[in-house]
């Protein structure tokens, strides 16, 4: 990852980080907790593609893992982040840019659901029961609800100063505005014409013998001029 990536990225997971534990955990709503912490991983997912986002999702999950009051397997969450950020950012387009909402918010309600479901599989095979407890159904009816809310305030936010420091490190780089600005000036000819009109007009001067004929006169007129110049010289000694 880049140095702008990481520069972006770790103060915005630790923000959401602490911001779950201090202040989501506690409001004792009922089934599962807001995961602001995955809507950050899956709005720099969107921007940075899915090599950024499962590098994303796996940090940002080992820092769930290690960040009091967890009581799970360290790594659990890190696979489940790493995996959803992976799959939400193979949604990036090839712009760079998402035309509208819909899609942002279909991979807001698929993250919402697969990572409950990951993280209850997960959990199952290291011997933790604590979903069926409190039951798989309600568990997801309630995160996909959370996540849904919290989405339009957080998502959007995320991607556009994830787009603005990608931006920045572009045009910092040269590969921007000045670099399109050097492939058009290089390939100009091509689109315009104009190189090829002005090799289309040497050649009709060289037919023509105007060309030639001009420099003829431009040499012979140096030649007088260094002619006279002598002759002057002469004169003065």
């Amino acid at each position: 990852m880049r140095i702008n990536r990481i520069l972006l990225s770790a103060p915005l997971v630790v923000v959401a980080l602490v911001i779950q534990v201090t202040i989501l955990a506690r409001l004792q709503l009922p089934g599962a907790v807001p995961d602001l912490l995955l809507l950050v991983v899956l709005g720099l997912a969107l921007v940075y593609g899915h090599v950024g986002g499962a590098l994303v999702g796996f940090f940002a999950g080992l820092l769930a893992d290690l960040a009091p009051p967890s009581d799970h397997a360290i790594g659990r969450y890190a696979l489940v982040l790493c995996v959803i950020g992976y799959c939400a950012g193979l949604t990036k387009p090839e712009s760079g840019q998402h035309r509208s909402a819909t899609l942002p918010l279909l991979v807001v309600l698929g993250a919402a659901i697969g990572s409950t479901l990951m993280y209850a599989g997960v959990g199952a095979l290291v011997g933790d029961t604590a979903a069926r407890h409190v039951g798989i159904v309600g568990l997801l009816l309630s995160a996909t609800l959370y996540d849904l809310l919290l989405a339009p305030f957080t998502v959007p936010l995320v991607m556009a100063l994830a787009r603005r420091t990608e931006g920045e490190a572009l045009a910092g780089d040269g590969s921007g505005s000045s670099g399109a600005a050097g492939r058009d000036s290089g390939y100009g000819w091509l689109t315009t014409g104009t190189g090829l009109k002005a090799s289309r007009g040497a050649m009709k001067s060289v037919r023509t013998g105007t060309g030639i004929g001009s420099q003829r006169g431009s040499l012979l007129g140096k030649s007088a001029r260094d002619k006279v110049g002598r002759i002057k010289g002469v004169k003065r000694l």
